[in-house]
């Protein structure tokens, strides 16, 4: 009998991160405001107290330190996971990232590796302005040696995370904090909560979502629509709205993408819809794109369509008119299948 527990985003994160700190005493989480406080979305609360200070513990403002240490522990035999405390404040880190821990297994031909894991919230929906409210994973899973997730639920949050923790390969966790006490469809004005959601009955002991696995969100049969991320949710509204019958693939992990779900899909519905958060020039819908039309030519019936945010700095006041709606999601979907 597997125990069940309601929970939303946060508490799917601090689940994982306790099992993991009980479990194995090599995991070791740090952040701004990590430790003590417990995150500033309390995504850490109570695991300093309960684990002690030389596990849970804070770290000057200093992405590039962070990322640093996390490196350091990494090649000395520790699974470190480090918190940046918005994903806009990677950029600091983003040397480190892309050319010491990714490329260590490579450079030094297997004899070292480097099992940390980096997770971050990401996106908008919170009033953050420029500076709270990106979403930088195409930057990332241009990078070589890097695995690449962005989570959407309390269930594959709390999963991916320990199979983020557990690999020994390098990884990125992107976190929806619009999502992190509930799914979000779309509304700025309703605020909805996990309860009676089915993602939101997470088990309360250690279990893995796979990397590489996509999730088939809904089921359908004429159009496919791929996301991750809060756009999972607000492409269900909108699916619901069109009303055409789709496949929602969550993608969960951008690196390694799973190929097979997404072309069994398309083969079935001729139609693909992308749909991001992040702008659309080089955004990561752009290499999903190409690498359907590659793989599914003959079985699309019309051009692949992309909905994102738009090509300018994320806004502050006019948050929700640059990140995807429904309604332009639907739209999208109609267009498509009228083609």
């Amino acid at each position: 009998m597997i125990d069940l527990s309601e929970m939303n985003i946060v508490q799917a994160v601090n689940s994982a991160l306790d099992i993991m700190l009980e479990n194995d005493p090599d995991v070791i989480f740090f952040g701004e405001d990590a430790g003590y406080f417990g995150g500033v979305f309390r995504t850490s609360d109570g695991l300093q107290e309960k684990h002690g200070a030389h596990r849970v513990f804070d770290t000057p403002l200093s992405e590039g330190g962070i990322a640093a240490i996390t490196f350091g522990m990494g090649i000395n035999g520790l699974r470190p996971v480090a918190e940046i405390q918005f994903a806009d404040y990677i950029f600091p880190a983003y040397d480190q990232i892309v050319n010491e821990i990714a490329k260590v297994r490579h450079r030094s031909g297997g004899e070292f590796w480097c099992p940390v894991t980096i997770r971050t919230p990401a996106g908008g929906g919170i009033r953050g302005g420029h500076h709270h409210s990106q979403s930088p994973e195409s930057q990332f899973t241009h990078t070589a040696g890097i695995k690449v997730v962005y989570t959407s639920t309390p269930y594959n949050s709390k999963g991916l995370l320990i199979s983020a923790i557990e690999s020994n390969d390098p990884v990125v966790v992107f976190e929806p904090k619009r999502c992190y006490r509930g799914p979000f469809y779309g509304d700025p004005h309703n605020v909805p909560t996990w309860k009676d959601h089915p993602e939101a009955e997470v088990p309360e002991a250690h279990y893995t979502v796979p990397l590489g696995e996509a999730r088939l969100a809904m089921e359908g049969t004429d159009c496919t629509v791929i996301s991750w991320g809060a756009m999972v949710h607000v492409s269900e509204q909108a699916i619901k709205d069109s009303g055409v019958s789709c496949d929602l693939i969550d993608l969960q992990t951008l690196v390694p993408w799973d190929k097979e779900v997404i072309v069994k899909s398309i083969e079935k519905t001729g139609r693909c819809v992308i749909v991001h958060e992040a702008p659309k020039t080089s955004g990561f819908g752009a290499e999903m794109a190409a690498s359907v039309q590659e793989r599914c030519f003959y079985h699309l019936e019309a051009p692949i369509e992309r909905v994102t945010g738009w090509d300018t700095p994320f806004p502050h006041t006019t948050e929700w008119d640059y990140m995807p709606s429904p309604a332009r999601i639907a739209d999208a979907i109609k267009r498509i299948i009228e083609e």
